[in-house]
């Protein structure tokens, strides 16, 4: 996926839920609180297992994922009713 594309999307999603797929595998859900350039921050809900040390609340920004590391971004509510 284009990091051109990928910044569009969370830009278009910021405040909202969203899941996203990176080139590793992994699967973040949450709400897209922040976006530049070459990150994205997202307020992982529900538990915060597979999270790891990236989240901190403190700072109200949540886990960062590098764009470029994005292969997919969607509505989470397209799966949660």
């Amino acid at each position: 996926m284009n990091q051109s594309y990928c910044y569009n999307q969370c830009r278009k999603y910021h405040g909202q839920r969203v899941r996203i797929t990176c080139r590793d595998g992994r699967v973040h859900e949450g709400e897209i609180t922040r976006v530049n350039r070459q990150m994205v921050w997202i307020r992982p809900t529900g538990s915060l297992g597979g999270y790891g040390m990236g989240f901190f609340w403190g700072d109200g920004f949540g886990v960062g994922i590098a764009l470029g590391a994005i292969t997919g971004i969607v509505l989470a509510t397209a799966f949660f009713w």
